[in-house]
């Protein structure tokens, strides 16, 4: 097997462990710990509570599903979406840019399986401090989509960065000689 074809595996194997995690907690905070109708909560600790809630619209609850074709709407675009990212991430070359694009792509599959099942994505983690809350309540797919597109706008930018480097060192008077 090629570096760059156990690289994609891997790339594969995380989306759908993120998958797998998430609709796993999402279970286990509706089924065995009943918090499943809104309002319910449980403390866990003092700045993290379990706390239900249905999210109708994607991202910071924008487009809104109101209705049945509303729904099957935000299925099809995040599904193009995921697919999307799937050809991206097969056709990078670098463990860190596939990692990323495979956080994103573990987090779309859980939220669009909510969706296609459920018609609104479970969301169930409330970050706070105190009466504080900075975020919205979210899920593990949540989480992994953010933290996918952070890394994916990091390595963005610092990659142009160093290639940008490369190219001036490389274009530089004397940098033949100097090789």
């Amino acid at each position: 097997m090629t570096p760059l074809i156990r690289n994609r595996l891997i790339g594969c194997v995380l989306a759908l462990a993120i998958f797998a995690v998430d609709q796993w907690t999402k279970w286990a905070v509706t089924v065995p710990l009943g918090i499943n109708e809104i309002g319910k909560a449980q403390e866990i600790l003092p700045f993290f509570d379990l706390r239900f809630t249905r999210n109708f619209g994607v991202s910071l609850g924008m487009f809104e599903a109101n209705s049945p074709e509303m729904r099957w709407m935000l299925v099809l675009v995040t599904g193009l979406i995921a697919l999307v990212v799937t050809v991206w991430m097969m056709r990078e070359k670098l463990m860190g840019d596939i990692l990323a694009l495979a956080l994103i792509l573990g987090g779309a599959l859980g939220n669009i399986k909510d969706r296609y099942e459920l018609g609104y994505v479970v969301d169930f983690a409330d970050l706070h401090f105190g009466e504080w809350r900075p975020f919205l309540i979210f899920n593990v797919a949540d989480a992994a989509i953010t933290i996918g597109v952070l890394i994916v706008l990091a390595r963005a930018f610092f990659m142009r960065e160093k290639e940008a480097e490369e190219i001036t060192i490389t274009q530089a008077p004397g940098a033949a000689e100097n090789s």
